[in-house]
């Protein structure tokens, strides 16, 4: 993450299930690699997502992707412009 970029969010948990809403400034990266299984949607903005195996997508507004903890790459995300996204994990 840069020193100007920011992730905030807001998290409801129930039981085993975490619900967040989450805002990634512009400019924002991710300073890990994710391997936890995700339920994705872009609310907002553009999101840029590189898996560990090298493969990358971009998500607009309104498209969504999955990635489970059973075996697929650790994946970590970015954006330039900016995003707001929905998180079940």
């Amino acid at each position: 993450m840069s020193k100007t970029s920011l992730a905030t969010w807001r998290t409801l948990e129930f039981g085993d299930i975490r619900v967040r809403v989450v805002d990634y400034s512009p400019g924002y990266l991710a300073d890990h690699w994710c391997d936890r299984g995700h339920i994705i949607y872009v609310v907002d903005g553009e999101l840029d997502t590189e898996l560990k195996d090298g493969r990358s997508f971009t998500l607009t507004a309104g498209m969504s992707y999955q990635v489970s903890d059973h075996g697929d790459a650790a994946h970590r995300s970015s954006t330039r412009t900016g995003a707001k996204l929905f998180i079940v994990d």
